[in-house]
């Protein structure tokens, strides 16, 4: 699951775990779902930076950029597709995503905040204390949640 360098045959991307002043989380919920509940995210657009790229990724998804960066993960966190959704996803041209993950703190107020700034993936939006993430999470992406609740625990003030 963690890697020093992204591993091959997984899209590189980053995300986002955008904490606002009561340290709450942003999820998303995904178009289509009834209840795919996610933090932002997307991939890496050629050679950009990560810290760039979790930037625009945020301002596509919800609207701002509003955010200062507080922490960035150690290693590249992969996760794999399941087998049933590999061909769908991409073409089935990667068996996952790695990803490098940046807490942001929330500089703006909600109604900055526009699903609808871009081309919508979400479809409902809301803070979350960061221990219900797991638990909203799509199946496959909930390892991926609990490393990054254990990572970032300082800065989700986890204790």
């Amino acid at each position: 699951m963690k890697s020093a360098k992204p591993p091959a045959g997984y899209r590189c991307g980053v995300g986002v775990v955008l904490i606002n002043g009561i340290r709450r989380v942003f999820v998303g919920r995904r178009l289509g779902t009834a209840d795919g509940w996610q933090m932002p995210q997307g991939g890496i657009d050629g050679n950009e930076a990560p810290r760039v790229a979790a930037l625009r990724e945020l301002k596509e998804e919800i609207g701002t950029d509003k955010a200062e960066i507080l922490a960035e993960s150690a290693h590249w966190l992969s996760y794999d597709f399941p087998p049933n959704l590999r061909r769908s996803i991409w073409h089935g041209r990667y068996k996952g995503q790695t990803q490098k993950w940046f807490v942001m703190r929330f500089t703006g107020t909600d109604d900055d905040i526009d699903l609808n700034a871009h081309m919508p993936e979400f479809d409902a939006w809301k803070w979350v204390a960061p221990r219900e993430l797991p638990a909203l999470a799509i199946d496959f992406k909930q390892p991926l949640y609990r490393a990054l609740l254990e990572e970032f625990s300082t800065e989700l003030d986890l204790g």
